[in-house]
């Protein structure tokens, strides 16, 4: 609690040896308490954190044997990149040849090795990203925390890194928990993710599991976006009934748009359809996406861009058209 606020409030989680965990929510959700208070930098009012069976609740950041990587890299600037790793090897009481073997070995594996005697600020983003996650393994710590540790990277440097984070878990097989807001990060990286919502948790499950099953709206529109099917001029069918006080969504990739007179497709006895109007056209690059008003609502459209298909403008009559299979129901 901070004063008269709760920022988390029974969390109740736990994070399997070796799995990459990521909590994902919007700002304000209660997840970078949640890693705050897994760091040690923060203490829980009630409950109890437990590490490899031991309570640490009362254990100090500093001697909880952590690897932690910041978004802000929080380097020493004063000092070279291979003091930089040398520095929690030393803190450690480890011996100076030891210490010279691992980080030559680090440096190796985060293609950095000739960049040891360089300051931080002699560093792009990337490489600085880089040594900063080298100095949270070279320990071989227990569990490595990531606080939204691609969030100050351009998109093609942060979609670089995801792909490195993912072989370094992969190679070291440390317990790993990040917290970011990027959904595709975490889709990306995780074997499971919380999802947290006003300090709960609003769902946890696979990266695939999440997206294609949401129990909630928030869940699905958090991860993703969702359209729901209510008041778009046609009654919702579904493989299966409708739960008592729930709602249906379907995925926008999961919608095939046509013109409004277009042959129905084959497996038509497997699909619904509405009839709508297109109101906005938005290419972007491999994906185009169009807003379609179906009844009082307004569905969104994505499909992948490809030669000879045929683009819609605003004003266009279309048949959208989906199989019921795809159609999901959340708790609003």
């Amino acid at each position: 609690m901070y004063g008269a606020i709760t920022a988390v409030k029974d969390l109740a989680l736990t994070v399997r040896q070796g799995e990459f965990l990521t909590i994902l929510g919007p700002s304000g959700s209660g997840k970078t308490t949640a890693l705050m208070l897994l760091a040690g930098f923060i203490s829980p009012s009630e409950g109890d954190i437990l590490i490899g069976g031991r309570s640490v609740a009362a254990v100090p950041s500093y001697r909880r044997d952590q690897g932690i990587v910041f978004q802000s890299y929080a380097l020493f600037p004063h000092l070279t990149v291979r003091r930089n790793l040398e520095f929690p090897l030393e803190m450690r009481g480890i011996k100076a040849s030891e210490r010279a073997n691992r980080v030559d070995r680090i440096l190796k594996r985060v293609h950095l090795k000739d960049f040891g005697g360089r300051m931080p600020s002699q560093l792009s983003g990337g490489q600085q990203q880089r040594v900063a996650l080298a100095r949270a393994l070279i320990a071989d710590p227990p569990v490595l925390l990531l606080d939204e540790p691609l969030g100050a990277l351009d998109r093609n440097l942060r979609e670089q890194m995801q792909g490195e984070i993912k072989s370094l878990h992969k190679e070291f097989g440390i317990t790993t928990v990040c917290v970011t807001h990027d959904q595709e990060e975490a889709l990306t990286l995780s074997d499971r993710i919380v999802v947290m919502r006003g300090g709960v948790i609003e769902q946890v499950d696979t990266p695939e599991a999440l997206y294609d099953r949401p129990a909630t709206l928030f869940a699905a529109n958090f991860l993703g976006e969702a359209n729901l099917l209510e008041e778009t001029g046609s009654d919702v069918q579904a493989e299966r009934s409708r739960p008592f006080g729930m709602v249906a969504i379907i995925r926008p990739e999961r919608l095939r748009i046509s013109t409004r007179g277009a042959p129905r497709s084959p497996d038509a006895d497997q699909r619904q359809s509405v009839i709508g109007m297109v109101t906005d056209t938005v290419y972007a690059g491999a994906q185009r996406k169009y807003h379609v008003q179906a009844g009082t609502r307004m569905l969104t459209v994505r499909e992948h861009v490809a030669s000879g298909q045929q683009v819609y403008s605003p004003g266009d009559q279309v048949r959208l058209e989906w199989l019921r299979s795809d159609v999901r129901f959340v708790t609003p």
